[in-house]
């Protein structure tokens, strides 16, 4: 993967509006620096979106050439909904590929990022207005916070996974500074938090040598001296797990965290080719009928267990509506839907199943009346869109962050996580008649499904006027014009 080195410079604006009083302010400038994969883009565009709303200039540092599709077409429909946003299109230096064998795309993006990082501080200085402020993603914050502070600008995280995750990100290297050297990585035990069981850690923690890791304790180290914190998360989904990041129960630093979320989709996000048809399927379905299948969008299953999780949809009973993923970039996919699910699948669950490889409006989906359940890896953007649905899941964790979101699930009552079940690098399926049991199980039970309302009424209330994300985010404009 070799990318040239050459940057834009963004136009020249204006720097200042008169105030009631008829002088010169200067509004706060906002350059947001994200990273790549959609698990971290779209949270990065729904904050945008929340914060145009607000009296703030809005830069964001675009990376060429995205690694997939999606993005692209995210970033293009970003700007088409805002037009006032300036767009920084920032090229990468080039990196070689084969000194990460094993690395995936988006782990080499976020390498090759952190290596052309320092490439900012240049184009920093030369927007009109003065940038002011910085929102880096959280891969980045090691090396971008060190520039911010050395340009005197402000300098927060717009983290993209959990509180419960946060906390295992800042407290990891004190983790590490305490265990004997010769150790293994074992249970981690985050003060005032919980224990996070090693089975449950993001794989590449186990291997101090692997590109992530390496990332992850840079990363922790340093977010810490941030100005702050932003996390797409409410206060009565992770009380404990906030509480204890802001008194110093985790670190002895405090940590200034604005939980704002669950952030809301964009106006419009993308209109996939496969949404019509899914909503006016669904448009067709009894109440609380359907079960939707989704594992992200950067989580390949195997064909083995695609076919144990069809046995399974056919066996329960149930209606569903799946979004069914192959690799981990959408340009590689090019498996036909009849290749990956076997001859005679879709003809018999013909008028009770929909099987799309398209991308849908995940969102909608999961507020339709006819939903019932959401099967799901339990990625964080997924856990807060059923959370704000009030939709019950059913957790199936697939790798890295997904088992510590699995344990919010769980104690927030949004709903289940069937820990034995395997992810990624686990060499055994769960077989298509567990599968349907469980489906099934959640489907016919009411107190799943009333849980999972009442979490969905305390996001409302969050978001609502007075309520605390919406107090978080009023508390960070009020920060942006301190400067």
């Amino acid at each position: 993967m070799t990318l040239s080195s050459a940057m834009a410079t963004p136009a020249a604006l204006s720097s200042g509006e008169p105030n009631a009083a008829g002088r010169s302010r200067t509004r706060p400038h906002v350059m947001f620096v994200p990273s790549a994969g959609m698990g971290h883009l779209l949270p990065f565009f729904r904050f945008i979106g929340a914060l145009s709303s607000h009296d703030v200039d809005i830069s964001i540092v675009t990376v060429l050439p995205t690694v997939s599709a999606a993005e692209a077409e995210h970033f293009d429909g970003l700007f088409k909904d805002f037009p006032t946003i300036r767009r920084i299109d920032f090229h990468l230096l080039p990196l070689d590929a084969s000194a990460f064998p094993g690395a995936d795309l988006f782990l080499l993006r976020w390498e090759a990022l952190r290596r052309s990082v320092h490439l900012l501080g240049p184009l920093i200085a030369g927007i009109n207005p003065r940038v002011t402020t910085v929102v880096t993603d959280v891969t980045m914050v090691s090396h971008v916070n060190p520039i911010a502070k050395e340009m005197d600008i402000q300098c927060y995280v717009l983290f993209v996974s959990c509180a419960t995750m946060m906390s295992l990100l800042v407290y990891f290297p004190m983790y590490l500074d305490k265990k004997e050297a010769q150790a293994d990585i074992g249970d981690v035990d985050i003060p005032g938090v919980r224990r996070i069981a090693r089975t449950s850690l993001p794989q590449p923690l186990l291997d101090l040598n692997k590109l992530f890791t390496k990332q992850f304790i840079e990363n922790g180290r340093e977010i810490v001296k941030a100005d702050g914190i932003l996390i797409n998360t409410f206060d009565a989904l992770e009380p404990v797990a906030l509480a204890a990041l802001r008194d110093g129960t985790v670190v002895p630093e405090l940590l200034p965290v604005f939980a704002v979320g669950p952030l809301s989709s964009l106006a419009r996000e993308m209109k996939a080719e496969a949404e019509d048809t899914a909503m006016a399927w669904l448009q067709q379905q009894p109440a609380h009928s359907v079960v939707y299948v989704a594992f992200g969008n950067r989580n390949a299953v195997s064909h083995e267990q695609i076919r144990e999780i069809a046995k399974g949809l056919e066996a329960s009973g149930c209606r569903f509506l799946w979004v069914l993923k192959t690799t981990v970039v959408d340009r590689d996919d090019v498996a036909g839907v009849r290749d990956v699910l076997g001859d005679g699948f879709l003809e018999r669950v013909h008028g009770r199943g929909r099987v799309t490889k398209a991308w849908v409006n995940q969102e909608e989906v999961l507020k339709h009346p006819a939903v019932g359940l959401f099967l799901s890896h339990s990625g964080w953007n997924s856990v807060t869109e059923a959370a704000a649905a009030g939709l019950p899941l059913l957790a199936w964790p697939r790798g890295g962050d997904h088992r510590v979101s699995a344990t919010v699930v769980v104690s927030s009552g949004l709903g289940v996580w069937m820990e034995p079940w395997s992810w990624d690098g686990e060499d055994w399926l769960v077989s298509g008649e567990e599968i349907g049991e469980i489906v099934k199980e959640m489907m016919a039970d009411a107190a799943v499904r009333e849980r999972a309302t009442k979490v969905g009424e305390e996001a409302t209330n969050a978001l609502a006027v007075g309520g605390t994300s919406h107090k978080s985010m009023l508390d960070f404009v009020a920060k942006l014009n301190t400067i």
